[in-house]
């Protein structure tokens, strides 16, 4: 499974963040492999719109099935949702942490 994590910086041990649209960067975990691959975001970050839709599809293409973050817009969620993508909202800490909690459901 590949977890896609919102994140202030391209490491496991960065804090979330909050934002998904327009977060620092994403981070995506292979439960199989163990390996943290970063997605860059830089490109919506300061987008004038679009800055979520623009992600979502960075990470479907980066072939994730779990999305942790702390919110996220409806027009991304459309795309989550026909990418057959679950989108776990509300979450916090660090990137790894989050993961941890995600994986011990």
């Amino acid at each position: 499974m590949r977890i896609a994590v919102t994140a202030t910086s391209p490491r496991p041990d960065a804090e979330m963040d909050p934002r998904f649209g327009r977060a620092g960067c994403f981070l995506v975990h292979d439960t199989e492999t163990g390996d943290w691959t970063p997605v860059d975001n830089s490109q919506n970050r300061d987008a004038a719109h679009g800055a979520g839709i623009a992600a979502a599809q960075a990470i479907v293409r980066a072939g994730a099935t779990v999305l942790l973050t702390g919110a996220c817009g409806p027009k991304a969620m459309d795309v989550f949702n026909t990418a057959g993508v679950r989108v776990i909202e509300g979450e916090e800490g660090t990137a790894e942490s989050a993961v941890q909690r995600f994986l011990s459901r």
